[in-house]
């Protein structure tokens, strides 16, 4: 390792050192703030400057390293880590990854050293998942030299004490193509100090309670042309991006949650008797703590492949980055819920500290893209990819004779298939005892495309519209990612002989006949007649439900 890096390490770890010993969770909870002291103490040690270039004053780290640090800090106090990260991931990143060189010598400084919070205005009341209808507009100056900003963001986290806004607006622009004016959103970088910038009242909230959230307004406000985030028009982009490149750290931050969860459990299963036998002799009780430890080590894994990936200078990482919030956000759900059930009362108690992570927690499945959402986005993802896989066989197929090579090299692959040869085999890259788990995992992929081919085939464009079938494409991909990332980590622990590696290729093992068995079940619901036929009833019941503004059933206290 260089000095460098081992300088931000060691930066990095005075950090945690800091907020364990002044940051006072319980508190920050009761007064919906941090304490000056305990800001001014992590603003001195960098620790808002994580992805900040050194030259503009921050840490400048490493993905890896600041899911290190994430992982650390949410295991301690979770609101506090959306407080501060919020700051250091969407609200810097879209000057760092499009600024201009005039652009980040302005604000990064401020953002790093100089005490100025940093936010990012997406949202707003009629808009949330669809980021591509928003309705502030931005209009250009006659002169050319500024545009008036009207509209409004809500959900804000850090908006009434940031000072430099990441904000998005439609702006008309002419295409070049065809010379016709239509709406495009720009990125743009808007200044608390501007004229027309101000913000509401605190929200009051289930948890996250120490990090500010409120509306953001822009009345009338003169925003310099020089404040445009990248290029006119590619605001969509920008805002994407930005979401993208972060969302490992939200995985990043549930894992030390989960770490803290699992600790919680585990003392209190080998320490708690009932029945005169310790809760950890109880087989449910292992079932529940063998799961949570999967789960975190699943979790783990996704957030460092992403991570290593991108320090790698990988950008093609969307749909990994998708895949690690969903399972991750999920995944921290389930671990500390389990965790209070095995505590009990004790666990429902604020003394365990429990209740509160699981408060704080609850939103990380709705925010930086709902889990829902994400769930299309990686469906359809994958989906795109097998269509274009497939165009060359559909164009064969629309002209058999001219085209009997390709037909005849589909139609041999399918065959093979059926009968057990040429499928997918990923055993020469794993580790001798996990030869069998791969089998699992290799099967799961083969039976996962056959799926989707033949979705398309029978949908075509209209899949899109089949969002029953799209969940369960997306959790099978999720599923099938999970196995294929701890095969991965298993085997580099097997191989290097690290002194976990048992324990993690049973972790391995066990995930994958579970997930394995879980894709079953999902292509079962997918090709199934009756299943098809439940999501109809599915849709009706949904509708009668709004219709009628709630419950529709006959009173079960009537007598005949």
């Amino acid at each position: 390792m260089s000095s460098e890096n081992t300088c931000r390490l060691l930066l990095a770890r005075l950090i945690v050192f800091s907020m364990c010993e002044v940051n006072d969770r319980e508190r920050n909870d009761e007064t919906c703030a941090v304490d000056e002291k305990t800001m001014d103490t992590f603003w001195e040690l960098g620790g808002m400057s994580h992805f900040i270039p050194a030259e503009y004053g921050g840490l400048g780290l490493m993905n890896s390293q600041a899911a290190r640090l994430g992982d650390i800090v949410g295991g301690s106090d979770l609101a506090f880590s959306i407080h501060t990260g919020a700051h250091q991931t969407i609200g810097t990143k879209g000057i760092i990854m499009y600024g201009t060189e005039q652009q980040k010598a302005k604000y990064l400084p401020q953002l790093s050293t100089g005490k100025v919070f940093g936010a990012f205005a997406l949202t707003e009341p009629s808009v949330g998942s669809d980021a591509s209808s928003i309705k502030s507009r931005a209009v250009l100056s006659p002169c050319g030299k500024f545009y008036t900003l009207n509209g409004s963001k809500i959900w804000i986290s850090g908006g009434g004490i940031a000072n430099i806004f990441t904000t998005f607006a439609q702006v008309e622009m002419t295409d070049p193509k065809t010379g016709l004016k239509k709406d495009m959103i720009t990125a743009f970088i808007v200044d608390r100090s501007f004229p027309g910038v101000s913000t509401g009242p605190p929200e009051s909230k289930m948890g996250l309670k120490c990090s500010v959230t409120t509306d953001v307004y822009f009345d009338d406000v003169k925003v310099p042309v020089e404040n445009v985030l990248g290029e006119p028009g590619n605001g969509f982009k920008v805002a994407m991006n930005i979401l993208n490149s972060g969302r490992f750290g939200l995985c990043a931050m549930l894992t030390g949650t989960m770490r803290f969860c699992i600790k919680s459990a585990a003392e209190h299963a080998s320490t708690r008797i009932q029945f005169k036998r310790r809760l950890e002799e109880f087989e449910n009780v292992q079932e529940k703590l063998a799961k949570m430890a999967m789960y975190h080590y699943v979790s783990q894994t996704l957030t460092f492949m992403v991570a290593g990936n991108m320090d790698l200078g990988s950008t093609d990482f969307h749909l990994e980055a998708a895949i690690t919030k969903i399972f991750g956000t999920e995944a921290g759900w389930y671990v500390c819920d389990e965790a209070i059930q095995i505590l009990g009362g004790n666990g429902y108690m604020k003394a365990s500290g429990l209740e509160q992570f699981l408060r704080d927690m609850r939103v990380f499945r709705i925010f930086e893209g709902a889990n829902d959402v994400l769930r299309l986005f990686v469906a359809l993802t994958g989906i795109q990819f097998a269509g274009n896989q497939l165009k060359g066989l559909q164009k064969a197929l629309k002209s058999p004779l001219s085209n009997m090579g390709t037909l005849m090299q589909a139609g041999s692959k399918r065959l093979f298939k059926k009968i057990g040869v040429g499928g997918t085999d990923l055993s020469p890259f794993v580790a001798d005892p996990l030869k069998s788990s791969a089998k699992l995992c290799s099967q799961s992929i083969d039976q996962f495309s056959e799926t989707v081919e033949s979705l398309l085939m029978k949908h075509g464009k209209g899949i899109v519209e089949k969002q029953f079938l799209l969940a369960r494409v997306a959790d099978s991909a999720i599923d099938i990612y999970t196995m294929a990332c701890v095969l991965s980590r298993a085997t580099r622990a097997v191989r290097k002989n690290l002194p976990s590696a048992h324990h993690e290729v049973l972790m391995a093992q066990a995930w994958c006949t579970e997930a394995n068995h879980r894709v079953q079940q999902h292509i079962l619901r997918i090709n199934g007649p009756d299943f098809q036929e439940n999501y109809k009833k599915f849709s009706e019941i949904a509708r009668n439900v709004c219709k009628n503004q709630g419950v529709v059933q006959s009173n079960p206290l009537e007598v005949d």
